[in-house]
């Protein structure tokens, strides 16, 4: 693999997913394949340890955000930034101003919400804090925040208390993402957040699916619905085009987004 430039963001972005589609990696091999000191490198898996990305042993990385874990929500934040606003702009063209719709955690949809900026009338109900507050000075729609116990590393509320609240609620659409995607299974991770995206998808008469091209390579543990019981899947301009066309085979109406 070619060096790659030593920006910061860009350096530990690159070591995550190379550490992920890896499993386990040499420190050195690391710094030779980002052009760094090794010491750099120990700062950055510093960094990604307290994300919960990987974890070191005896001078190897391992991948810890794998099938049966998940990285923290502001670390997925300035991940796939560039993904993620291709995808948001396209979800938000497909949620009609006076919309009731509900918005899990996934941090991909949090560009949906700044493209509906200007947008007024919306009805949001949602259990992520990083949803709730691009929506709390828009005094022009609603905000509806679930009950449950919160999860810092997620920066939203899960639970049974969560679940409860969903079952009244009778939205329009409902706004969420997969870690995972295994034939028309999606999945995530943890048990209790794969529950909470199986009832939001319930509770509402459609559903968008966000799936930036790197769900396709990942397994996770818990199965929480179908490409069946989804209306849209949005994915971006990286979705391997087989990936697409299998969806597409699976009955799902597919928007790729643009760059």
């Amino acid at each position: 693999m070619a060096n790659i430039s030593p920006d910061l963001s860009s350096r530990r972005d690159t070591i995550a997913n190379y550490v992920i589609m890896h499993g386990d990696i040499s420190v050195e091999e690391l710094a030779d394949t980002c052009g760094v000191s090794v010491m750099t490198i120990y700062r950055d898996i510093s960094v990604l340890e307290k994300a919960g990305i990987v974890h070191r042993e005896h001078g190897r990385i391992r991948a810890t955000a794998s099938g049966l874990h998940e990285a923290t929500a502001q670390y997925r934040m300035a991940q796939g930034v560039e993904e993620k606003k291709q995808m948001g702009k396209a979800a938000a063209a497909l949620i009609p101003a006076s919309a009731s719709v509900i918005i899990d955690d996934s941090t991909s949809a949090i560009w949906a919400i700044r493209q509906l900026e200007q947008t007024s009338g919306l009805s949001v109900v949602t259990n992520s804090l990083l949803v709730a507050q691009e929506l709390r000075e828009r005094p022009k729609n609603s905000l509806f925040f679930l009950g449950g116990e919160y999860q810092s590393w997620a920066e939203a509320t899960l639970g049974p208390h969560t679940i409860s609240a969903l079952e009244k609620v009778d939205a329009d659409l409902c706004l969420i993402s997969a870690s995972g995607i295994r034939g028309d299974q999606l999945f995530h991770p943890y048990a209790d957040v794969a529950a909470v995206k199986a009832k939001m998808m319930q509770a509402a008469a459609k559903t968008i699916l966000l799936l930036d091209h790197s769900k396709f390579a990942r397994r996770a543990l818990h199965r929480f619905g179908s490409i069946s019981e989804v209306d849209t899947v949005v994915v971006d301009a990286d979705a391997p085009a087989q990936k697409v066309a299998q969806l597409r085979e699976n009955g799902a109406k597919v928007v790729v987004a643009e760059r």
